[in-house]
Parts: structure tokens; sequence; C-alpha cells
């Protein structure tokens, strides 16, 4: 199971495995201060990408896609949290003040295609 929370919510045991999935650290957070698991910079959209964005929910669709050929194109950040996801909980930790429309959010529904029986592109 595959679910989103934002940095700044606290953390509980029901997170299970907890991944920071921004290539920036939140802001306002020590980094003792909020517990993970990892913290995911490569599996986050590229730097290029996420300033296109920009966070603007006419650009959502687009975002989507684009974030999931990067994705697609690079397996190795993200096999590691398809692996975890299936043995058990996954919280993926971002900042966005936009709940729906943000890379974890993106990241999560890309992630649950691919555990999908029917998905062509199995992951270890």
């Amino acid at each position: 199971m595959v679910q989103i929370k934002r940095a700044y919510e606290p953390a509980s045991k029901t997170d299970g495995a907890r991944f920071l999935v921004e290539r920036l650290w939140p802001r306002g957070i020590k980094k003792e201060a909020l517990p993970l698991d990892d913290w995911l910079k490569d599996v986050a959209p590229s730097t290029e990408l996420r300033q296109w964005f920009h966070h603007d929910p006419a650009k959502w669709q687009q975002f989507r896609k684009r974030y999931s050929r990067e994705l697609d194109e690079n397996p190795g950040p993200w096999e590691r949290l398809l692996s975890r996801a299936r043995r058990g909980r996954v919280t993926l930790v971002y900042s966005s003040h936009d709940e729906e429309h943000n890379n974890a959010a993106a990241l999560k529904e890309f992630l649950e295609q691919k555990m999908k029986p029917s998905s062509r592109h199995k992951a270890a």
C-alpha cells in the first residue's frame, strides 16, 4: 500500500516506511525532526520539470505524463519503493501545500499502476 503525507504532519505508527520524495529539504523542518527511512532525491521530478510545473493545477495532466516518462527512463530510484510497497505500507512524504497536485500524488499513482498484475513494466 502506498500513501502520501505532508512533511509538516506528524508521523504515526500507521505510516509504515517513510520516504521523502523531494529534491529539496522541506522549509522550516530540521532534519532530526522529520522521521524518515530515507530521502529519495532521485525519485523526485527533475529540477526543470519541477520549475516548469510550479504547482500549477492547469499543468497537472501534462506534469503527470512528463514525470511518468522521467520515471520510466530511470527505474532504479523507484524500484526500491515498489518492492517495499509490495511488502507493506509505504508513505511518500512531500512538502507541497497542494495536497492533490504534487509529485508525491503523481508518484503514488505511478507506483500503484506498476503494482497492478497487468502492468507490462514489473519491477523487482
